[in-house]
């Protein structure tokens, strides 16, 4: 049996995701420095950090990773958020990542294989993975 959730605490929800869509680390932050888990997902399981990465958000990830984001948590679709800065081609985003020990490995394509399907060289040799 599930609970009917308060629309108040969706509206509010749908907020800290546009917040991590749109990037604004300081907003984002201010609401998990107050309670809000750093790896909430929204229906589609795209987690805070996904959301920043896919978005181009390199400061907003960086803040997320230190606040305890897990860096390799997958969505729904099993794509991590290092799989999806791959493809959007955010190179910042990349490292902000792997320096908040995202796998290139993880997730289904995973960064690797997202950067072999795109000709990435760069990344592969980032990656190891050459």
């Amino acid at each position: 049996m599930s609970e009917a959730l308060d629309p108040e605490v969706v509206e509010l929800a749908g907020k800290i995701f546009d917040l991590a869509r749109a990037g604004d680390a300081d907003a984002l932050v201010g609401y998990v420095d107050a309670g809000v888990p750093v790896n909430l997902t929204n229906d589609n399981g795209d987690s805070l950090l996904m959301l920043a990465a896919y978005h181009g958000h390199a400061d907003a990830v960086r803040a997320l990773v230190e606040r305890g984001a897990d860096a390799d948590r997958a969505n729904d679709k099993g794509q991590t958020p290092l799989a999806g800065a791959v493809f959007k081609g955010s190179d910042d985003v990349v490292r902000a990542l792997l320096d908040g020990g995202a796998d290139p490995a993880a997730g289904t394509p995973s960064a690797i294989d997202t950067a072999r399907m795109f000709g990435k060289a760069e990344l592969l040799a980032l990656f190891g993975a050459g």
